[in-house]
Order: structure tokens, then C-alpha cells, then sequence
């Protein structure tokens, strides 16, 4: 038994992975809700906590209407168990609201009710995925240095590339942090998600000394607008689209990824967000 199971009780840590983007537009969102189902549908326990706190829209994608949130959570008006929600292929979705405190503004009693509460989740979870909101806030970076892997979603726009590259090169300059797994949305087919991961893998290498890990892609597919429309998972509705198909792929690759490097579970993320530690080997 490693060190990590042996602090959570004999159990496997939970895998604590944050999906962000260097700019909004990318799809990220509808991504991480892909993802997890696609990991649902593999067997695993999922949860997604929509840490976007200023533009919460997690809901409006998969359709549903949680009457509470974290805020209620914070004040003490509702467990955290009242206000998960279920989702497609029973993934547990944690609900955000727009313009609630910053986590790390917790007063020591909202931390304690955060950390007690969510370790009641640790034996019934196997991924915890964090969709980030867009950019580099002190919120986001605070998020993604306390995940155990980090995600960079990234499309074949110009703008898209390049915000993806200031976003690590803060993260690597100001936080020490030089694991990236990029996936690449949107794109035609493996041979342009290669070049489009090439051209940021130099840049990196070239002037941050570090080298991403190419996590997969996933095709532009009318599949995809078709099930937003409908506000349901692609994975969930269309379970033989090509984009659907490359979703499993991708969370294939996203076991074995997570697999790689140790955790400690839900705990660990916690208090490492709240005190503001990078995760570390």
C-alpha cells in the first residue's frame, strides 16, 4: 500500500485533475462534462466540481437547475451533500455560483465544513475534475497548483495557442509548476492536433525549459453543436459520433496519465487550495 493510501484509510486517492484554458471559447467546459461521462462509462466514480465562479455554466450545459450551491454550503444553510447534483451516466456534479467568495478567503470555520465535507466523498469517488474558469486569476492558479495534473484545453485559433502559452509560462515562472498535459479541441484530425501540440511544445521547451505532454484531441464534429443544442453530453446522447469516440480515448489516456504520479486525495487538494501549497511528488 503507498504512503497516500495508507493516510486515506487504506483507499485509493481520489484523482484530482483541473481542465483550464488560456481564454474562454474553447469548449472546456463541455469537455470536462464529456469527460467525465466518458469515464463514467469505463467504470469510474466522477465528480465535477464547476469551479468557474464568476460565469458558473455547467448547468446550463447539461440542463439542470440546482436550487443550491457552494454559497449555501459556505454560510451553513445546506451540506454539501444536499447540493450535489447527479448528472448523465451518474456523474456528481458540485454546483458554483457566480460572485461568491474566492475559496481562499474561507474563514477557518468555512474551511473546516469544506474539508470535513468533501472527505465524506473520498470513498465514493475515484476522479475529481475541476473546471477552471478562463485566464490566470489568482483563483485559477490557486486551483491548478493544488491539482494533482493539469489539463490545458487549447483550439487551433491563434489567440487560443497563444493565451495557452502565457497561461503555462505564469504557472511555471510564478508556481514552479512544469507538468502540462495538452488537449487539443476542435481540429480536424491527429495530424493537426500533432502540428498545432508541436508549435507550443517548441515554444515551451525553447524559452520555459519544459516539455507538455500531449494528453489527445478531439474533432470538430456537428455532433457536438447538435447535443449542446439539446443540452445534453455528446457522450450521453450520441454515444457512436466520432467526437464521442474520441472522448473515450481521451479518457483512457486519462487513466493511465493519472496513474502516473501519486496523490493524496480529496483531503490533500483541500488543504493545499486553502493554504496555498503546490501539489508535489
Amino acid at each position: 500500500m503507498d504512503q497516500a493510501a495508507s493516510l486515506n484509510g487504506g483507499r485509493s486517492p481520489v484523482k484530482v485533475i483541473a481542465v483550464t484554458s488560456g481564454k474562454g471559447g474553447v469548449g472546456k467546459t463541455n469537455l470536462v462534462a464529456n469527460l467525465a461521462c466518458a469515464l463514467s462509462e469505463l467504470g469510474r466514480r466522477v465528480m465535477i466540481l464547476d469551479a468557474d465562479l464568476g460565469l458558473a455554466n455547467l448547468d446550463v450545459l447539461l440542463g439542470y437547475a440546482p436550487e443550491y450551491n457552494l454559497a449555501h454550503v459556505f454560510a451553513g444553510e445546506k451540506s454539501l451533500a444536499e447540493i450535489v447534483v447527479t448528472g448523465p451516466k451518474g456523474i456528481k456534479i458540485i454546483p458554483a455560483s457566480s460572485g461568491i467568495q474566492e475559496i481562499t478567503d474561507l474563514d477557518c470555520r468555512q474551511q473546516r465544513i469544506l474539508l470535513d465535507q468533501m472527505d465524506d466523498f473520498a470513498d465514493q469517488l475515484d476522479y475529481l475534475l475541476i473546471d477552471t474558469a478562463a485566464g490566470i486569476s489568482s483563483l485559477v492558479t490557486s486551483f491548478l497548483t493544488a491539482a494533482q495534473e493539469v489539463v490545458v484545453v487549447v483550439t487551433p485559433e491563434p489567440t487560443s495557442m497563444t493565451d495557452a502559452y502565457a497561461l503555462v509560462k505564469v504557472m511555471h515562472t510564478s508556481f514552479a509548476a512544469d507538468r502540462f498535459h495538452l488537449l487539443v479541441n476542435q481540429v480536424r484530425d491527429e495530424e493537426e492536433a500533432g502540428l498545432i501540440f508541436a508549435k507550443l511544445n517548441l515554444v515551451c521547451e525553447k524559452f520555459l525549459d519544459i516539455s507538455l505532454d500531449f494528453l489527445g484531441y478531439i474533432p470538430a464534429d456537428s455532433a457536438v453543436s447538435r447535443a449542446v443544442r439539446q443540452q445534453r453530453a455528446v457522450v450521453d446522447l450520441l454515444p457512436d459520433a466520432a467526437a464521442s469516440r474520441q472522448f473515450m480515448v481521451v479518457a483512457r489516456e486519462l487513466e493511465q496519465m493519472s496513474g502516473r504520479r501519486p496523490g493524496g486525495g480529496l483531503q490533500f487538494f483541500w488543504r493545499r487550495l486553502l493554504d496555498g501549497e503546490p501539489a508535489r511528488e
